[in-house]
């Protein structure tokens, strides 16, 4: 593993937990368009890490750090502050960011168009 694509990981959990933080405030704030960019938001950076970085791993990353991210954002604090209502927005954007980040992470490898069954120098 080379430090460019662990530099590409990095970068991406990063922007994963970014993605996490404003879609918490923009699916509340603007319902039911906000859940609607958010869900979009986390589903085009799994993709877009996946394709980037030609592996799984690309998807995996911003997933886990999403979902990281914003288990985290749940937990309410001893004054009582929560940043999730207890919605069905909240839960439509928990679950379907998760489903979003694995459904990215599974997505089988196409090949590319014209090559033949055999490997390349065989």
């Amino acid at each position: 593993m080379t430090a460019a694509r662990l530099g590409a990981y990095a970068l991406l959990g990063v922007v994963g937990v970014l993605v996490a933080a404003a879609g918490a405030l923009v699916q509340a704030a603007w319902f039911p368009g906000g859940l609607l960019l958010a869900l979009l938001a986390i589903g085009a950076l799994c993709y877009g890490g996946a394709k980037a970085t030609d592996t799984r791993a690309g998807g995996v990353v911003p997933a886990g750090a999403w979902v990281v991210s914003v288990l985290f954002l749940t937990v309410s604090r001893p004054e009582g502050d929560f940043l999730f209502g207890a919605g069905a927005g909240s839960y439509a954007f928990l679950l379907g960011g998760m489903f979003a980040g694995v459904m990215c992470a599974t997505m089988p490898k196409v090949s590319q168009p014209g090559s033949g069954p055999a490997r390349l120098g065989k």
